[in-house]
């Protein structure tokens, strides 16, 4: 499993969460698995989101969807402030001693 680990800052919360489930087709036929929003508890204006897959080719493919056709047009993502960050992460590899 790769998750894409998203985050950034938002003007509001209900303006971006209504934008994101506009998306939620899309992440389906993207491939994601799972998905989790979180904020800050002392930031009311930032969001964290993990979109899990079942490979990192899925993920990247959907970052790459992400930066292209939806954080690069202002009406796919009102409330967003600034250029979300975003990166793919695996599970780390536990060693037994």
């Amino acid at each position: 499993m790769s998750t894409l680990l998203i985050e950034h800052s938002i003007s509001d919360f209900n303006t971006w969460h209504d934008a994101f489930g506009r998306f939620a087709a899309r992440r389906k036929e993207g491939g994601v698995l799972r998905e989790r929003i979180m904020q800050p508890v002392d930031d009311p204006h930032y969001v964290l989101i993990d979109l899990e897959f079942a490979n990192v080719e899925a993920a990247r493919r959907f970052q790459q969807f992400l930066e292209t056709e939806v954080w690069s047009n202002p009406a796919n993502s009102p409330a967003l402030e600034g250029t979300p960050r975003s990166r793919i992460a695996d599970i780390a590899p536990v060693r037994l001693n």
